[in-house]
């Protein structure tokens, strides 16, 4: 008994090592920390308060919109485009479990984390607003690669809600591949509609290869 509890201990620690000091993940939590100085410095009101919780709700859309509409396009004609949407997900279908695959590149989170932060800056007008903002976007991403982690590797959440996100992930990824897209949470496929029990859908014959789906 003591042997297995210390092999299982060593296995999540291997867990938590791949996870936590993977390059993407180390960047953006970086910056998180730094946003949460610099917040600290600001003092946060009521208003920040507010703007990190539109973070999270822009982030959680955004996640589902991307995910539905950008990695899940039709295969271009374009080699460039088509190396891209390779990089960013079909690949991930094709190879579920590839580490290398599981999480967004910075050179993808990066600029669309800026162009939201802009954006929200034009209409707030307001530094400590947009950090705040800036914060909740990071917050909900660095949850999305931690649910998108475990739905892919050998770990059994503990929770009700966990088993029920790695769950519907794994549906998307083994029955079919234009359902269950929502990661962080999969409350937004409830409302576009995405969100289906096992049993009201066809298995796809293109949900590992993405590339083969009908033009």
């Amino acid at each position: 008994m003591k042997n297995k509890w210390r092999v299982k201990t060593l296995k999540n620690k291997g867990q938590f090592r791949d996870f936590f000091f993977h390059i993407d993940i180390l960047i953006m939590l970086s910056i998180l920390g730094v946003m949460a100085v610099l917040s600290i410095f600001m003092v946060p009101g009521y208003y920040e308060i507010l703007y990190f919780g539109i973070g999270l709700l822009i982030f959680m859309f955004s996640e589902y919109l991307t995910h539905r509409f950008l990695f899940h396009l039709k295969a271009p004609d374009n080699p460039y485009l088509l190396k891209f949407l390779k990089r960013l997900h079909y690949d991930h279908h094709k190879y579920p479990n590839d580490l290398k695959l599981l999480f967004l590149p910075v050179w993808y989170s990066l600029p669309n984390f800026a162009a939201l932060s802009v954006i929200f800056y034009l209409i707030t007008r307001t530094v400590e607003g947009t950090v705040a903002f800036g914060a909740g976007l990071i917050t909900l991403l660095l949850v999305y690669e931690w649910r998108h982690f475990i739905a892919h590797r050998p770990i059994k959440p503990k929770t009700r809600f966990g088993k029920w996100v790695k769950r519907t992930h794994t549906l998307h990824h083994f029955k079919n591949e234009n359902y269950w897209y929502g990661v962080s949470t999969p409350f937004v496929d409830a409302i576009f509609g995405t969100l289906k029990e096992q049993t009201e859908v066809e298995t796809s014959q293109t949900v590992k290869d993405l590339e083969k789906r009908a033009k």
